[in-house]
């Protein structure tokens, strides 16, 4: 069982160090790589926390399941800069020990160049290793990209529990040409994910909207979850001027034109902002330690 967390008390347990201090290295300067310029040399935003979630079963840092955790974590960055989805089974032939089995999947938002897929992956996939040390199982979904392993298999399995939601504090139940267009909106994306990896974009004037599955549903599957998302969106944000519903394998969204949730400063975003200081904190003392213990080795 994963629990999810969005709330700033819920990220203090992040200042522990993950089992794998030289994954984490190599996670954090990729990503500090990809994150500070662009071929024009411009400061490239980071992408934005949405959702984090954690396994309560723990591994010891000796465990069998270290080495096939980081076997997995590298080929997940390694593939995202290949396709923008991919899932994996590791360690599960009978000739392994049973704690190295893991399972695990990364997907990118359709409409993601290959190197923005790359950049957001490599970000969750740092954070991950961060957020949950030494856990089974972990979650973490950015704005343009999610990623997932367990100890146990999920992959293909039917998930439509509610993972996360956000409505904008501001309704329009007034507007009947908003809610005429939102339903349309919504409408359209029930009809299925079509295009790359389930990703569907529709809007209606004045109103935007996308869904997506991840990459394993069928096209009946897939519907099927996006309409449970769209029910809950209504469900639970009545008319707001923008929502968000994340469900186990798939999520739909949509917002008024020139409306975005930033207006609309809530825990969520602090609870993003925690986590970049702590990535950061975190790679100082990192840092810190490494150089200490090169001047240790170093002959006297």
């Amino acid at each position: 069982m994963l629990i999810i967390t969005n709330l700033p008390q819920h990220l203090l347990p992040l200042f522990k160090l993950s089992s794998s201090l030289s994954i984490f290295f190599l996670y954090f300067f990729y990503t500090f790589l990809l994150f500070t310029t662009t071929p024009n040399n411009h400061l490239v935003k980071a992408h934005t926390f949405i959702y984090a979630g954690c396994s309560q079963d723990k591994y010891e840092p000796n465990s069998p399941f270290v080495s096939s955790l980081n076997s997995l974590l590298s080929s997940i960055v390694i593939s995202s800069s290949q396709t923008l989805y991919n899932s994996y089974a590791l360690g599960n032939d009978s000739a392994a020990p049973q704690e190295s089995t893991i399972y695990g999947l990364y997907q990118c938002n359709g409409d993601l160049q290959l190197k923005d897929c790359s950049t957001c992956v490599a970000s969750a996939v740092g954070q991950m290793n961060i957020v949950c040390p030494y856990n089974f199982g972990a979650i973490l979904q950015l704005d343009d990209c999610y990623v997932r392993y367990e100890h146990e298999d999920f992959l293909g399995k039917s998930d439509t529990s509610l993972r996360y939601n956000k409505c904008s504090k501001n309704q329009l139940r007034g507007d009947s040409e908003f809610v005429r267009h939102r339903d349309q909106v919504l409408a359209d994306l029930m009809q299925g994910g079509g295009g790359v990896a389930g990703f569907k974009v529709s809007s209606s004037g004045s109103i935007e909207g996308f869904a997506q599955c991840l990459g394993d549903l069928s096209p009946e599957d897939c519907s099927a979850c996006v309409s449970e998302a769209v029910m809950k969106l209504k469900d639970m944000c009545g008319a707001a001027a923008a929502a968000d519903v994340f469900l186990g394998q798939c999520y739909a969204r949509y917002w008024a034109s020139g409306y975005s949730h930033s207006s609309d400063p809530s825990n969520d975003d602090v609870a993003g902002k925690t986590v970049a200081i702590v990535v950061g904190v975190l790679a100082g003392v990192a840092v810190f330690i490494v150089l200490l213990s090169v001047c240790c080795k170093s002959p006297g």
